[in-house]
């Protein structure tokens, strides 16, 4: 096998492995990368239809990348609605989605850990993410759980409870605090600042 051929079963697997992305973006990006790949290879090899082909994928993922960036910190993209603890849909939600919730979450046990307020989080009629918390008392929030959907997960959809949205602050909270032991915590990237191994921020006044 010479190097050219190798090349482009290199763009091939790179096109195989992006169809095994639970996340939207990530898929978007490696498949990009297939293309680019497939690009080059079949230019080189003269197969003209073939870089066509790849040209408008590549066309296709970056338009929908640069939508999904657009979108991830736009206000408007995401609706925050406020459910009852015992919503059965949010219990729903919960148990559907139990084994991602306890590995991305593991200091969350479920109804050991009752939550005072409970919210979903929604773009369009789809439910991307579940934020569950807890008065701590004092005027702080405790977060209990913040979980988004494994296809949404790189685009944070849940930053929108705490940063743009009023909904702790009609409470009268002044203060949040991030659950304990959260895998991979987004919070440094929307301005909550770490305290030991949680994160907390202040609550801006309604």
């Amino acid at each position: 096998m010479d190097l050219i051929e190798a090349v482009g079963w290199l763009g091939s697997a790179i096109l195989v492995v992006s169809l095994l992305q639970t996340r939207v973006a990530r898929l978007r990006l490696i498949n990009l990368v297939g293309c680019l790949v497939l690009i080059g290879y079949n230019a080189v090899v003269g197969v003209w239809p073939m870089v066509g082909l790849n040209v408008v994928l590549a066309v296709i993922n970056i338009v929908y990348l640069l939508r999904m960036l657009r979108r991830r910190h736009d206000e408007s993209a995401y609706t925050v609605l406020e459910v009852d603890g015992d919503d059965r849909y949010l219990q729903h939600v919960l148990a559907v989605h139990a084994g991602d919730i306890a590995r991305y979450n593991p200091g969350f046990a479920g109804e050991r850990l009752p939550a005072d307020v409970a919210y979903l989080v929604l773009d369009g009629d789809e439910t991307v993410g579940v934020v569950l918390a807890r008065d701590a008392g004092e005027g702080t929030v405790e977060i209990v759980l913040d979980w988004v959907t494994p296809r949404r997960r790189d685009l944070s959809p849940g930053e929108f409870v705490f940063r743009t949205s009023d909904v702790f602050s009609r409470r009268g909270f002044t203060r949040i605090l991030s659950p304990a032991g959260m895998k991979d915590p987004y919070y440094g990237r929307i301005g909550f600042t770490p305290v030991g191994d949680r994160w907390e921020l202040a609550v801006p006044a309604a």
